[in-house]
C-alpha cells in the first residue's frame, strides 16, 4: 500500500538518506564522516591559503581564531557532537600554557573550536601527510613535532618553539600524553610542557576533555553523535618554577589529572579541581 499524501521533495529524500547513513554504527558511518571531515578541510585549505596570501601571511589570528575556529566547530557539526566547556573565568590574557589530555581523534577539533587567544598549537608532524591539515596547521603557526624515538629533533623542536613563544609572546597548547591514549586512563606524562612552562614563567591552565566511551573514535573517525564536556582548571602558577623541578612537578600535575578524571566519574560534578603543592611554591 502506498503512504497518502505528496511525494517527499527530493531534496528532503537526500537529506534523510545522508542523516541516517551518519547515524548509522559501524565503517560506513566513519567512511562518510571522514570524507565528509576531508572534504571541509579542503575547502578551509584553499579558502585560508587565499586569505593568507592577501594578507601577506601574517595574520595569524585571522587564520587561528576565526578560520579554523569555524572550520573546527563545522566538523563537529557535521559530527553533531556538542561542546560544554566549564568554566568560571574567561580564558588568560597573557601568555599561557594549555595543557590537556588526549584520548581521541575528536580532541583536536574541540580544542580548536575553543578558540583560545593567541594561542599556538604543538601538533605530530606526521599528521602534515594529510595535506589539507598540513596547509592549514601551517598557516596557524602550529609547531610540528618530530617522532619521540628522535629525542634530539624533538629537542630541537621544543628549543625552535621557547624562542618563537618568547618573541611573540603568543600562548601555546600541548598535550603532556604526547599521544591518544585509549584505554580509559591518564597515560604518562612527557617533561616537555612543564620545560616550556618552566622556562617561559608563562602559567599552566589545565583542561580535563571528557568523551563519554559511547561517542568516543578513539584513534578513528567513528564518532557517534552526543556532547563533549571540557573542565577548564585553576591556573598553576610557574613564576617560581626551576628546571631541576620539572619531573616533580610534572608527576603532580599528572596526579591533579587522575584525580580530576576520579570525581567526573564519580559524578561529583563541576566542582572537579582539587588544589595540589607543585615543588618551587
Amino acid at each position: 500500500m502506498k503512504p497518502s499524501g505528496p511525494p517527499a521533495p527530493a531534496e528532503s529524500i537526500e537529506a534523510q538518506a545522508w542523516a541516517a547513513l551518519l547515524r548509522r554504527p559501524g565503517s560506513a558511518r566513519a567512511v562518510v564522516l571522514m570524507l565528509a571531515t576531508l572534504l571541509l578541510m579542503t575547502v578551509a585549505a584553499l579558502v585560508m591559503l587565499v586569505v593568507a596570501a592577501a594578507t601577506l601571511f601574517r595574520a595569524g589570528r585571522l587564520y587561528r581564531e576565526l578560520l579554523a575556529r569555524g572550520l573546527a566547530r563545522a566538523i563537529l557539526a557535521v559530527w553533531r557532537i556538542r561542546v560544554v566547556v566549564h568554566a568560571d573565568r574567561p580564558w588568560p590574557a597573557s601568555q599561557t600554557v594549555y595543557i590537556s589530555n588526549h584520548t581521541s581523534t575528536i580532541d583536536l577539533f574541540v580544542l580548536v573550536a575553543l578558540g583560545l587567544p593567541r594561542t599556538r598549537f604543538f601538533l605530530s608532524g606526521f599528521l602534515r601527510k594529510i595535506v589539507p591539515l598540513g596547509i592549514i596547521s601551517t598557516l596557524m603557526g602550529t609547531f610540528h613535532t618530530p617522532p619521540q624515538a628522535d629525542r634530539a629533533a624533538r629537542v630541537r623542536c621544543f628549543q625552535e618553539a621557547d624562542r618563537t613563544l618568547r618573541r611573540t609572546g603568543d600562548s601555546v597548547y600541548l598535550s603532556p600524553e604526547g599521544q591518544r591514549v585509549t584505554t580509559g586512563a591518564i597515560g604518562a606524562f612527557n617533561r616537555g610542557a612543564f620545560h616550556l612552562a618552566t622556562s617561559l614563567r608563562g602559567p599552566i591552565v589545565p583542561l580535563y576533555i571528557d568523551i563519554p566511551r559511547e561517542i568516543d573514535p578513539g584513534k578513528g573517525y567513528a564518532a557517534q553523535p552526543g556532547t563533549v564536556h571540557v573542565y577548564v582548571g585553576p591556573s598553576l602558577p610557574t613564576a617560581t618554577w626551576r628546571l631541576e623541578d620539572v619531573a616533580r612537578n610534572r608527576e603532580r600535575v599528572r596526579d591533579l589529572y587522575v584525580s580530576v578524571q576520579a570525581g567526573i566519574r564519580a559524578g561529583r560534578g563541576q566542582d572537579v579541581w582539587p588544589r595540589i603543592g607543585l615543588a618551587g611554591e
